[in-house]
């Protein structure tokens, strides 16, 4: 029961709540908006209901609306340029995790010098400390996926080595996030699920970590409790607010998982299988190899009790064994019509599955070692193998 807690970001969740903002002390008077390549936070006007919020306030703002769904480390590196010769104040990520990710980046390189993957460690990355305090972010997120608005972490690719590695430490927390269920109804049918399902494996990860403690228990069990709840409603009828709500909260909760425990070796898989094609959908990519994935621990004998109180939490109250929560998993994953997605589909090869192998452990080798029980390079071989279609 020793255990030390920290997330310092104020939270403004619930319906309405984005119309709050311009009430909030914000951190400077000078925003760069950072924002995705796509359209629909133009289309929906959220954009503009962000700029109305900081011009209440009295804050000036420049956008910067490049961000791709797989952020790349040639757009962090623009984004900071831009705020270095703008004297932005503070860094606002408006939209999916993707955008918030990057903002926490971009917050990092305005202050600093140098390339961003000197600091990232993994891969080829240099690992050295940050000499300065990233600018303040304030996360505003449209999905609910990957609580990165309770999370100090980011995700960004090194295009040209295919490299996908997370980073964050304290100083990367963002200050202030607004979560508003209603900026969340205009998620696609698909999108929805791929997010939801990376919020619960957030949370089913966090859970299974060996660095897993009583405070991220309570966060990934209650994420578990209402995804399993909600997803399907939310995904089949995005229109039920109720259920954008509840898995709008999941998420939330799950960035929370993020910040006191944290991801296993899913996640360096998923995030190696993107690296190479980024246009396979991070959620998509964690849903196509999490049976195979589950089935090895639930096979393991090493965290039954754990997989048996997951089940239980998505809805199978009857579960006595750790392969109940794959069957509920399964029966999920079938509910939000994701069951049978294929890599080929993405352009992924059985020849290059050992090279998928070698860069999750390469990248993000330190995940592999808060698994539940050790996973071999052969074993990760043999899930990406089950996991082809």
């Amino acid at each position: 029961m020793n255990f030390n807690y920290y997330i310092p970001t104020k939270i403004l969740f619930g319906r309405g709540k984005l119309n709050e903002l311009g009430d909030q002390i914000l951190p400077g008077k000078k925003a760069l908006i950072v924002t995705s390549n796509g359209t629909s936070v133009k289309k929906y006007g959220y954009l503009d209901r962000v700029k109305g919020q900081l011009e209440k306030y009295g804050a000036t703002y420049i956008l910067f609306d490049k961000i791709l769904p797989n952020p790349i480390k040639e757009h962090v590196m623009e984004g900071a340029a831009l705020a270095k010769e703008n004297g932005i104040d503070f860094i606002v990520g408006l939209g999916g995790g993707s955008s918030i990710d990057a903002a926490k980046a971009i917050a990092v390189m305005a202050t600093n010098e140098g390339d961003y993957w000197d600091y990232i460690s993994g891969g080829t990355g240099k690992g050295l400390p940050v000499p300065n305090d990233p600018l303040p972010i304030v996360a505003i997120t449209t999905t609910a996926g990957t609580g990165t608005e309770a999370d100090p972490w980011t995700v960004t690719t090194k295009s040209e080595t295919n490299e996908k590695i997370g980073f964050g430490y304290d100083k990367t927390f963002p200050v202030l996030s607004v979560v508003d269920p209603e900026l969340m109804l205009t998620v696609p049918k698909h999108l929805t699920a791929y997010q939801g399902f990376d919020a619960l494996f957030h949370s089913t990860e966090g859970y299974l970590n060996t660095t897993s403690y009583v405070m991220s228990d309570l966060y990934a069990l209650q994420a578990i409790v209402l995804i399993g709840k909600s997803l399907a409603t939310a995904v089949q009828n995005g229109s039920n607010l109720d259920a954008r709500e509840n898995v709008a909260l999941a998420n939330t909760l799950a960035g929370m998982v993020e910040s006191t425990s944290g991801c296993t070796s899913e996640h360096s898989i998923a995030h190696a299988i993107s690296a190479y094609h980024p246009n396979f959908e991070h959620g998509a990519a964690l849903i196509s190899i999490s049976i195979a994935y589950y089935t090895h621990f639930a096979q393991s004998g090493k965290c039954d009790d754990r997989m048996i109180q997951m089940a239980k939490a998505l809805g199978k109250k009857d579960a006595t064994c750790p392969m109940d929560f794959v069957e509920a998993l399964r029966d999920l994953q079938v509910a939000c019509d994701v069951a049978d997605i294929k890599m080929s589909d993405y352009g992924v090869t059985r020849e290059e599955l050992p090279a998928l192998v070698t860069n999750a452990r390469e990248t993000m080798g330190g995940l592999f070692e808060v698994d539940p029980t050790p996973l071999s390079d052969e074993d990760v071989l043999a899930i990406l193998q089950a996991s082809y279609k």
